[in-house]
């Protein structure tokens, strides 16, 4: 830290730094970039890491996960937040009329695979977790009870009330075939809008349009279910204003049936999955209880998130003899031994579960819409670049070219990843982020 601090270029190095915005693990790139006059060949412009401190330069590694870069995924975060909040109110290309469109907020949940140590309230008060007078002893000496008002951040939360007993298989193989059970969701969800609605899917589709925008959250037990909004247009899109007939009413019913319709079947095992029983469809209004900002908020946080909550691993793993290397709870450790045994099996292999062990199984995006919802995450972060380009250009950084009468020629070549030790001290002083965090160090 010290001979960072007496280095003649620390100013650079620290600019660097605060461009990254507090990354934890920025990204070293080696290389340079050339601007030609396309007319006469004539060099207008070059950058050159060269000159950069250690002969590098330092981006931000722009993952969406908080728990491996806090500062990257908050950027992830807002650009969601905009994303799902433009979709009910307008904003970034979509009108504001389309706050007048029916929007209602979707939570299609996980069926039951064991009883699982739980926290509940009622009116503010803790209940106990599983209090039974009768409580039946399962056939590994378990008494399936719990009498304990467990903190919020027990431990104990999530994890079977009798391992022996949890439906592992189940559990893992629900995650798997959740995305599936999403996209047919979607499609009974419009084939029934068009019955209640008295029209052929085709009719429906020239005249109504259902849009969507969904994240997915890890309970504690270890399995996902979807929050998701769901949204009325015409067939333009959010443009259009729907029919009248097209009401929150009707799609409200319409949720209620697809969601209990669909199921999907894991053939070589011959397991049939569905939603869970608890479905939760509610309004989204603009000043009530749950407004466009309350969803949008809660929508964007869980898009930076993954299965940390149940105490799995945020990186691939292979083997069961890499899995013995982790401190992981018993509980996270049998789910993701469960994916690598289902995974050695030939007939599972569609379904990708050793790839994804370290997520329980679930291989999907954790937020998606379709396609008219509203703006792109690319479009957000096209928008930043150009302002910061256009920053870099009025401080003098970048010279003012046409872009259409200039050849622009990059190399770029990876060059490591991460800060030293005494980096991460100071970037932490320069940017104020935390320091409590694993791994990091650089592998320049």
């Amino acid at each position: 830290m010290i001979t960072r601090l007496h280095d003649p270029n620390y100013d650079r190095w620290a600019h660097q730094i605060k461009r990254t915005g507090g990354c934890r693990q920025p990204i070293h790139l080696r290389g340079k970039v050339e601007h030609y006059d396309r007319a006469t060949g004539q060099l207008l412009h070059r950058y050159s890491t060269h000159t950069e401190p250690g002969g590098v330069l330092r981006v931000p590694c722009k993952t969406r996960r908080a728990s491996r870069c806090p500062a990257c995924a908050e950027t992830y975060r807002a650009d969601t937040y905009q994303l799902v909040r433009a979709g009910l109110v307008g904003g970034k290309g979509v009108p504001e009329t389309v706050a007048a469109h029916p929007a209602l907020f979707v939570t299609l949940t996980a069926p039951s695979f064991g009883a699982v140590h739980v926290r509940r309230e009622k009116n503010g008060k803790v209940l106990p977790c599983h209090a039974r007078r009768d409580a039946e002893t399962c056939s590994h000496g378990h008494v399936m009870s719990c009498t304990a008002r467990h903190a919020a951040g027990d431990p104990h939360l999530g994890e079977p009330l009798c391992p022996d007993c949890y439906d592992y298989e189940g559990s893992v193989l629900f995650n798997a075939v959740a995305p599936e059970l999403w996209r047919r969701f979607t499609e009974a969800l419009r084939r029934r809008f068009a019955r209640l609605s008295g029209l052929t899917l085709r009719e429906l589709r020239e005249r109504l349009t259902v849009s969507f925008a969904k994240v997915a959250e890890y309970q504690r037990r270890g399995v996902v279910h979807f929050h998701a909004v769901i949204r009325l247009d015409g067939p333009t899109g959010p443009t259009s204003p729907p029919p009248a007939w097209a009401t929150a009413d009707a799609l409200e019913k319409a949720v209620q049936h697809a969601a209990g319709a669909i199921t999907v079947e894991v053939e070589p095992l011959a397991r049939v999955f569905r939603w869970g029983t608890q479905l939760d469809v509610r309004l989204i209004t603009m000043n009530g209880d749950l407004t466009e900002q309350a969803v949008a908020a809660y929508i964007a946080k869980y898009a930076t998130k993954a299965a940390e909550c149940v105490g799995t691993l945020d990186r691939r793993i292979h083997t069961l003899d890499e899995l013995a290397l982790h401190p992981l709870r018993e509980h996270a450790r049998r789910l993701i031994a469960e994916c690598l045994r289902l995974g050695a099996l030939d007939d599972l292999a569609d379904l990708r579960l050793t790839q994804w062990a370290h997520m329980l199984g679930f291989r999907g995006h954790f937020s998606t819409k379709s396609r008219r919802y509203s703006t792109t995450l690319g479009a957000l972060r096209a928008a930043r670049e150009e302002h910061q380009r256009a920053e870099e250009i009025t401080t003098g950084r970048l010279p003012l070219f046409d872009e259409d009468t200039v050849l622009v020629i990059a190399h770029w070549e990876y060059a490591g990843k991460g800060l030293s030790l005494g980096d991460q001290l100071l970037a932490a002083a320069l940017t104020g982020t935390s320091l409590s965090y694993a791994g990091g160090a650089s592998d320049e």
